[in-house]
């Protein structure tokens, strides 16, 4: 996978928590036997450096991580960068009605909260790539 391969759609995982992770890319295998490029971060600073290089389609982004938090990423990437056709699912514990709204004021599409229902996932991830499952 390269970040010239820009044909291939793209979801991108940020997560510290490997057992979110996992769960995650096993919830989006079916997608990956479509074509779809999975590729996963374990903490702020590097998933937003890959979304940079690989412009997602989908970012499942994690709130509370190391290195960089989840809000400051989502806002890196929609107003510094202006990359607003990323689809961004803020996924997280922190499920006060004000973690919500800092979530949607740095730009996130929609603020999920763990646990998540995998099957929410699988339909958001459909409706974002286009791809039934």
């Amino acid at each position: 996978m390269t970040p010239d391969d820009n044909s291939a759609k793209t979801i991108l995982i940020v997560d510290d928590e490997p057992h979110i992770r996992a769960l995650l890319a096993e919830t989006l295998e079916e997608f990956t036997d479509r074509g779809v490029r999975l590729l996963i971060a374990d903490n702020g600073a590097s998933g937003l450096e890959m979304a940079l290089t690989y412009r997602p389609n989908l970012i499942l982004l994690d709130v509370m991580m190391p290195k960089m938090n989840g809000y400051d990423v989502c806002e890196a990437i929609k107003k510094k960068h202006n990359l607003t056709d990323i689809y961004i699912a803020m996924l997280t514990a922190k499920g006060q009605e004000s973690d919500k709204e800092r979530g949607h004021e740095v730009g996130a599409d929609i603020y999920l909260t763990k646990p998540f229902d995998p099957d929410e996932i699988v339909a958001k991830a459909s409706e974002v790539l286009g791809i039934a499952v």
